[in-house]
């Protein structure tokens, strides 16, 4: 069976699963006697529950046991998955709470989940009394933001509120927030009024529908979440989402959601799909509202990541609109609301693709290089034998001929967007570019090594080799870049690391363990994914963590992204095993000097990233300010700030001469034919803003597909390679002239 690293970290993001029964977990021990037949269905979720700590102590990475430390972490990520911000649980509720410290570690591994159902209660009277108190507020407050106070909007670490008064400041404080951002699109008070008591009303609903499924689904990934973050429980709604990842043709938006402090935040985005055409939806984009065509928006903050799934997927060709705050907006941005039609995307989205680009280099001549754009490790379940499988390595093998039948001279891998996925694709694809020698090393909870190596000495393409990557840059992408680095085979250039996921994941379907282990359940309990091994790179190192540090780092919004392994709460640490031999190219270090001065000078002359600057420094101090205002006046002046900001680089950009070099795009489908597909045009259009760029307030409108030359960090790797080949050729020729 093919591995995989679970691909992009996340509930539901996997191409591919390795099957639990493989690590013994039939011959679990399990504590007291197996269930009656025929259980109910309090029976079962005893069952579960059990099952659950049983396979975490056992079998999670580290092989903790559930002691009272682990136990006090798990109650209070029960607490915050509830009430991430902090707002709901009063102090004395948590002190009451308390009580459960000193045995849940015990009563859990018994079953026994009456705590999870009891802080359940609380928290569903503790919504009705915030709905209660809000939407009296709306019928009698009257809202002034003529003062000097502001929301902070960032309570992960906040005191709760010591009683009720103090909550009802803390709701005011939250309502005055949603209130001005609707005002500051001038929307009428009484519109106001009715869209945000249908909020709050909706909300608690929703809740109050959930049943006992849902709230053991919640405790029990809070207790997954407290060994690792990629450690997760999946109810069977969520295995049903998994198994469409799996497939890879889905009804919906086209984008990997995960659950992150009451968030459900974008992970990933596929390409191909709705949210990646135009670069409408990003990862780290948090989704606060769904809206269904002609329905009033539902808000899904705290909302179990199962339900908000549900209300985001939906039939092919229907309406949603997404409300999201953009992992990279301004704080005093308005929310935005991101209209998308639902559609089917298939793996042919996905796949390998390449563009033939040909430089402009001294007068009258050009330099031909390849862009190969790779959105993921993918492979197929099947046999390897089975026709029409579907490989990675195969497609990219493909793309390579034709891009080496065209006399290109230099060749970019594009791993911006690429979350992972095979592990055995993700060796067999580094093979392409080296002789053979070890890709990747894993080590399990035992201390054991193995090593993964290319055992076929072809080397398909030996010419100057460029990755570039991001912080999206994850899990069996750094694999490859992690190997190519050590090798000394390829220059890694982009955000000043990548995601720093070095862990491998296993999903456990528990039905299938129970039936073995003689427990009966009622239902189906989804799975259990939990980390089962590290992976490093040939030189020893992990990539947890650190991810791959570019040899050349480019300015990018991306890199203060919150999305990384070490932004994630409780993730394991990074260390390091003995080197495996392998060779060294040393085909990077001779031109690094020279590659990082040209790019630093074409950097500080080009105006879009002069522009890019300015972004990023806003977006540090939004990021360290952590409050905005809610005086009117200020917020309207900041927003027509950004407003008159965009107009004038439009405007700046439009009077440029924007000549863009002739390029190729080679597909699969074209990839057997001979000679070359007709160019893309290269008609002069003003440069879309930088990738990564601040998100402006209001409605988004779809963007048409940007054309190859207005990626400005696509455009200064570009030209970071050409130096790169110029510089090896020289040396070539020298050393030829010293013979």
């Amino acid at each position: 069976m093919t591995r995989s690293l679970m691909k992009f970290p996340a509930h539901i993001a996997t191409r591919l699963l390795a099957v639990g029964l493989s690590l013994g977990l039939g011959a679990v021990a399990l504590e007291g006697p197996p269930a009656a037949p025929a259980p109910s269905a309090q029976v079962t979720a005893a069952n579960v529950t059990r099952l659950t700590t049983n396979i975490l102590e056992r079998s999670q990475f580290s092989h903790h046991p559930l002691d009272s430390e682990l136990a006090g972490k798990f109650l209070d990520g029960y607490l915050d998955a509830l009430d991430s911000r902090r707002s709901l649980f009063l102090e004395s509720d948590v002190a009451e709470f308390a009580a459960f410290r000193p045995t849940l570690a015990q009563v859990t591994r018994e079953g026994n989940t009456s705590a999870a159902h009891a802080i359940w209660r609380r928290y569903l009277q503790r919504l009705k009394e915030r709905t209660v108190y809000v939407t009296a507020q709306l019928q009698s407050a009257k809202f002034d933001f003529t003062g000097q106070d502001s929301y902070s909007f960032d309570r992960e670490q906040a005191r709760r509120p010591r009683d009720a008064a103090a909550a009802q400041a803390t709701w005011q404080q939250e309502l005055r927030a949603a209130y001005l951002d609707e005002k500051l699109r001038d929307v009428a008070p009484k519109q106001i009024k009715t869209t945000l008591t249908r909020r709050y009303e909706n909300q608690q609903r929703t809740m109050l529908a959930l049943d006992e499924n849902d709230v053991l689904e919640s405790y029990l990934n809070a207790l997954a979440h407290v060994y690792d973050p990629h450690s997760d429980y999946l109810g069977h709604e969520q295995m049903e989402s998994l198994s469409i990842a799996m497939n890879l043709s889905l009804f919906g938006i086209g984008a990997v959601l995960e659950s992150n402090d009451g968030y459900t935040t974008i992970r990933e985005v596929l390409p191909g799909g709705p949210a990646g055409r135009g670069g409408v939806l990003q990862p780290g984009d948090r989704i606060v509202a769904v809206t269904q065509a002609g329905k009033e928006p539902v808000d899904i903050v705290n909302m179990p990541l199962s339900r908000a799934v549900e209300l985001i997927r939906g039939p092919k060709g229907s309406k949603v609109t997404l409300t999201i705050i953009p992992a990279t907006a301004p704080e005093g941005s308005l929310p935005k609301a991101v209209p998308l039609i639902r559609d089917e995307i298939q793996l042919e989205d996905q796949q390998a693709k390449a563009r033939i680009v040909d430089l402009p280099g001294a007068p009258g001549s050009t330099l031909r290089i390849g862009v190969l754009d790779l959105p993921s490790f993918y492979a197929d379940m099947g046999s390897p034998d089975a026709k029409g499988r579907r490989s990675v390595t195969a497609d990219v093998a493909r793309l390579l001929t034709k891009l080496q039948a065209e006399h290109i001279q230099g060749l970019i891998v594009d791993l911006r967007r690429n979350g992972g996925g095979s592990l055995d694709e993700a060796i067999s694809l580094t093979g392409l570019f080296i002789t053979k020698g070890p890709v990747v090393q894993t080590r399990g909870p035992d201390g054991d090594v193995d090593v993964d190596a290319d055992t076929d000495p072809k080397q398909q393409y030996a010419g100057p080799l460029v990755l570039l990557t991001s912080r999206f840059s994850a899990s069996a992408s750094e694999i490859l870049a992690g190997a190519l680095q050590d090798y000394g085979r390829a220059l890694v250039v982009g955000d000043s690391s990548t995601f720093g996921k070095g862990t491998v994941q296993s999903v456990l379907p528990l039905a299938r363990i129970m039936d073995q282990s003689g427990l009966p359940h009622s239902y189906d309990p989804g799975a259990l994914k939990i980390t089962i091994r590290k992976f490093y790179r040939p030189g020893g190192s992990s990539t947890q963590i650190r991810g791959v540090e570019s040899n050349i780092v480019l300015p990018s919004t991306t890199d203060f992204s919150a999305v990384s392994e070490s932004a994630m709460k409780d993730p394991l640490p990074w260390d390091s095993v003995p080197p495996a031999p392998h060779p060294r190219e040393d085909r990077v270090v001779p031109y690094l000097d020279a590659l990082r001065q040209k790019s630093v000078q074409r950097i500080s002359a080009g105006q879009d990233f002069a522009y890019l600057a300015e972004d990023i420094v806003r977006l540090k101090k939004n990021l360290a300010t952590k409050t905005i205002s809610l005086n009117e006046a200020e917020r309207r002046k900041e927003l027509a700030e950004q407003k008159t900001r965009q107009a004038e680089r439009e405007k700046e950009r439009a009077t440029r001469p924007t000549q863009k070099p002739t390029s190729y795009e080679i597909t699969l489908k074209n990839a057997g034919t001979p000679g070359l597909p007709p160019a893309v045009s290269a008609s002069v259009t003003p440069p879309a803003p930088a990738k990564g760029a601040a998100a402006t307030s209001g409605t988004a409108k779809t963007p048409s597909t940007e054309a190859p030359g207005d990626d400005i960090i696509l455009n200064e790797t570009q030209q970071i390679l050409a130096d790169y080949v110029d510089l090896e050729r020289a040396r070539a020729q020298a050393q030829l002239g010293k013979r």
